[in-house]
């Protein structure tokens, strides 16, 4: 298929149809992008994808919008938005065209659809309350994009449609950071269980980066894991906590409660380490100049934790 145009509606823009429009853009960058409510343009013909407008969702004739009656769900019986829409049906060949090995765009499609695609989904349908993010739900990503749309008394000629696409500038980066941070911790998770294997009978995982190893951690059932230590470039170590949950700030472990918010030869004397030189005062970060000096300390903090 290489369409002529990607068709969605004027008007004020949404994270949905701005998700999508990324998507559909960079699988076809020569497709002219239309913003129109008239039945001349939403009407489906051969020649053009039509999304989130046109009150019709049928893929054989490339319309794919969910505000009529009838709209489509998921399987588990939730509402798409037209970015579910596209995502499902686009969303693995966009994901080729990120350099996604072919044996992992599945998983990559799927953990992307969970984690970014539905939620947007949810929010566009009115199927959750912006208010779930509390304090932060004017920092979520759909306000956000939102905040692109030019103001009510812009007096600029052709302003909602040069934000519009601005704003899928923005969209795009977001959804191209998605796809490299899921396939980066896909990456990342053969080095931690290779990691795990080695750190048997011990209390620290010792990583040759820093990287993601929470997933890891938690489906190899490493619950004799306390600490993790890696190099984190410029010559220094991190030592860290492991999280109880993927999005809790409480630990396995903490580190010792006196080295907390102490630098160098401060932390020096407390720890009796050379070569340490800062903790956190949330106690779950700490580091040091040198490998054997973050090592003596990670297991300072094991022998505190075991004693009590």
């Amino acid at each position: 298929m290489n369409p002529e145009y990607l068709v969605t509606h004027s008007g004020g823009f949404h994270a949905d149809e701005l998700c999508s429009t990324a998507v559909l853009s960079t699988l076809f960058p020569s497709a002219k992008i239309v913003r129109s409510r008239s039945k001349e343009w939403i009407s489906a013909s051969p020649d053009k994808i039509i999304y989130d407008v046109g009150g019709v969702f049928d893929a054989s004739i490339h319309a794919y919008d969910h505000h009529q009656r009838g709209a489509p769900l998921r399987k588990d019986g939730q509402p798409y938005s037209s970015f579910g829409l596209i995502w499902e049906h686009f969303g693995r060949a966009y994901l080729g065209t990120q350099n996604v090995p072919s044996d992992q765009i599945e998983i990559v499609h799927k953990s992307i659809d969970t984690s970014f695609v539905l939620p947007i989904d949810l929010l566009d349908n009115g199927a959750i309350d912006p208010s779930v993010a509390d304090i932060l739900s004017p920092l979520t990503l759909p306000n956000l994009l939102e905040t692109l749309k030019p103001t009510f008394d812009s007096e600029k000629a052709e302003g909602e449609n040069l934000a519009f696409h601005e704003a899928v500038k923005v969209a795009k980066l977001f959804i191209e950071a998605q796809v490299s941070q899921a396939a980066a911790h896909l990456r990342a998770e053969n080095l931690v269980k290779l990691a795990i294997k080695e750190s048997e009978g011990k209390h620290v995982l010792e990583l040759p980066k820093g990287m993601p190893f929470w997933s890891a951690v938690n489906s190899a059932k490493a619950e004799h894991l306390l600490f993790v230590v890696h190099p984190r470039g410029q010559g220094d170590w991190a030592l860290g906590g492991i999280r109880t949950t993927k999005d809790s700030f409480e630990l396995r472990a903490n580190l010792p409660q006196e080295w907390g918010g102490l630098t160098n030869i401060d932390l020096e004397r407390v720890s009796g380490v050379t070569g340490a030189t800062f903790c956190h005062n949330g106690l779950f970060i700490a580091a040091a100049t040198s490998r054997k000096a973050i090592l003596a300390m990670a297991q300072i903090a094991v022998d505190n934790v075991l004693s009590k």
